[in-house]
């Protein structure tokens, strides 16, 4: 597969993270939405002209040390990764791959986006980016819908199994509940990361109790 040239913009890749799916999974977030959904915990991505390009073979060289590191899975959220179908499609076409030729079919590739069903299917270009997605969850966050369903920021947002790893994997988690916090912590050099889906008041529990602690927020992605 030539990916010689193609590049995703990038908000970050973290891992192993263990809030977006199961396991313990690399985490890729494209930079780049324009649904801006009220509430939303990552506004910091909705800028398309922020982050930076990743070349998706650099992309697959990270993904194919995770695997030899032993992780679950893959994670592509956002942003809205359907803003840039060719390289999210070329992105999970060499995942597919990769996967395969490390002997790790079992590794599944998860995809956010915050288009409903019927957008999906008007919009084949964005539909065939999701070729090799095992599993998808869809639609809008609705901040005046919440939900303790696994994975999900609030009830209307659909987790849709796509291959066979994909039912194996997700079917028992389809109308499972949260059976703990959210959010997972993650600290780099430059910035404290609140990784997953946070429950109703969290971030607003969290900035309270850091500030009971003497530690407060020169910016935050979550208010404009």
């Amino acid at each position: 597969m030539a990916l010689t040239g193609q590049t995703l913009r990038v908000a970050e890749v973290l891992g192993p993270i263990t809030t977006l799916g199961p396991g313990r999974r690399l985490g890729v977030w494209v930079q780049g939405c324009p649904l801006a959904c009220a509430g939303c915990m990552s506004r910091h991505t909705w800028d398309p002209r922020g982050g930076r390009d990743v070349g998706v073979a650099d992309l697959a060289a990270l993904w194919r040390r995770a695997l030899a590191d032993g992780y679950d899975g893959l994670t592509v959220s956002g942003g809205e990764p359907l803003e840039q179908p060719r390289a999210l499609a070329a992105l999970l076409a060499a995942a597919d791959q990769v996967r395969r030729d490390a002997g790790r079919p079992d590794a599944d590739l998860l995809v956010y986006t915050g288009r409903e069903d019927a957008e999906l299917a008007a919009a084949p270009e964005a539909a065939a980016a999701l070729t090799h997605a095992d599993a998808v969850i869809t639609g809008r966050y609705r901040a005046g819908e919440p939900t303790r369903l696994v994975w999900r920021g609030s009830a209307n947002q659909q987790l849709v199994p796509r291959t066979p790893l994909g039912h194996r994997r997700y079917r028992p988690h389809l109308h499972r509940l949260a059976d703990r916090p959210g959010l997972q912590v993650r600290v780099t050099a430059a910035a404290v990361h609140l990784i997953g889906v946070p429950r109703p008041g969290e971030l607003s529990a969290l900035e309270r109790d850091l500030a009971d602690r003497g530690v407060t927020f020169q910016e935050n992605s979550w208010r404009p």
